[in-house]
């Protein structure tokens, strides 16, 4: 059992970052500038990498034979546990800046937890991921500050993605009962001690931005019961075109 729960959370990481680093690939020739193209192209790959190592060792815990490219192209939208903020359209430049921030500070967090991991896989994987994060909030930070404390209208576009993503960080550091588990056994850590960390820092950083908390507050959950928006559909369908047209096609 605390297998099968231990590879269904680190679906529900590879998921996510797989997602994110395909919103992030959509800019590749599209960014404002070279330099921002190649940018979040670079940190797009460092998600990638980071999904295929928890989506391989997903495949190997659950022990059904499935390796990262079957999890990755033969799963339905109801079978992604990704995040749901993951999945939600770049928009500008700026709404994209937006969810890279929110999702760096929760990466930041959730590495440093799990490179704890009494598994010392996963403590690996998340001491070198945390490497990558590093990098990918100082760049997220500095054009959220560059752009909220900018033109008027650059800081209206900020405000207005951070009012269209934040309902999606309810389920951040959320635990299902199974998890709980995993955090007795010390191989998760317990996400939701997590949460008032990131709250904290992020409020602070808006009130530096001269940004507001969106008065909705945060709502929208579903990523582990396979509940998604019906933006992710869209992503799968690009994602997984080729390998469903051309089974078990090698690159």
């Amino acid at each position: 059992m605390t297998n099968q729960v231990l590879a269904q959370f680190l679906l529900h990481v590879g998921d996510s970052q797989l997602i994110l680093s395909h919103r992030l690939a959509e800019w590749c020739g599209h960014a404002p500038e070279l330099e921002l193209d190649i940018a979040l192209a670079n940190i797009g790959l460092d998600l990638l990498g980071q999904a295929r190592t928890a989506l391989s060792l997903a495949g190997e815990i659950e022990g059904q034979g499935r390796d990262e490219d079957k999890l990755a192209y033969f799963r339905t939208e109801r079978e992604y546990r990704n995040l749901l903020l993951s999945e939600q359209p770049n928009g500008d430049f700026g709404q994209t800046i937006v969810r890279q921030w929110l999702m760096d500070h929760y990466h930041a967090l959730l590495f440093a937890a799990l490179s704890n991991s009494k598994n010392e896989v996963i403590s690996s994987f998340a001491i070198k991921s945390l490497k990558e994060v590093k990098y990918h909030l100082r760049f997220s930070t500095s054009w959220m500050e560059r752009l909220s404390l900018g033109t008027a209208e650059a800081h209206e576009k900020i405000q207005h993605g951070l009012n269209q993503l934040w309902r999606f960080t309810e389920e951040l550091f959320s635990l299902t009962a199974d998890e709980r588990q995993l955090v007795d056994a010390y191989l998760i850590p317990d996400l939701e001690l997590l949460k008032p960390k990131w709250l904290e820092t992020i409020s602070a950083e808006l009130q530096r931005f001269e940004l507001s908390l969106p008065e909705s507050g945060a709502y929208r959950s579903g990523a582990k019961q396979g509940l998604h928006t019906e933006h992710l559909g869209y992503v799968l369908a690009e994602l997984q075109y080729m390998q469903r047209a051309y089974p078990g096609m090698n690159w």
